[in-house]
């Protein structure tokens, strides 16, 4: 189980950037390279679409995990028709997509930011608003 912190309430109902972006944009802006984006370095993948999607930034501390989903932002929306747990709230993509999780390296959160990739094949579990995903709550493998 991966837990990607991103807490619900911090962007606020509609808006939540600067630049005016409802929380479904920071959503995909954060969470969704479909494509894959093929960079010159494949161990730079996280440091670099962490920085060119503005999650990390100079003088801000590097998130301590961030997952990018590579299929179709419509496979994370069709989350939000799933029935959700009646534990967590959250509500599960139907398939396992292909992803890759990116992990904070050690424990210091000071830039610069290096990250550990890891690929797989999972499930991905979302908050939804008004029938959008919002927030990425972790990845998990099914039972077989």
């Amino acid at each position: 189980l991966l837990l990607d912190p991103c807490p619900l309430g911090t962007a606020g109902a509609t808006l939540a950037g600067a630049e005016g972006e409802t929380r479904y944009e920071k959503f995909l802006r954060q969470h969704v390279d479909n494509p894959r984006t093929s960079t010159l370095a494949a161990h730079r993948y996280c440091e670099t679409m962490l920085a060119r999607r503005r999650v990390t930034a100079p003088g801000r501390p590097c998130k301590p995990s961030n997952t990018f989903v590579h299929a179709p932002a419509a496979e994370l929306v069709a989350a939000c028709s799933q029935a959700p747990d009646p534990e967590t709230g959250f509500q599960s993509t139907p398939s396992a997509l292909s992803l890759t999780a990116c992990r904070l390296r050690g424990g210091d959160t000071r830039p610069p930011c290096a990250y550990r990739a890891r690929q797989a094949q999972q499930h991905v579990r979302v908050a939804c608003r008004d029938g959008l995903p919002v927030h990425l709550a972790g990845t998990y493998t099914a039972p077989q």
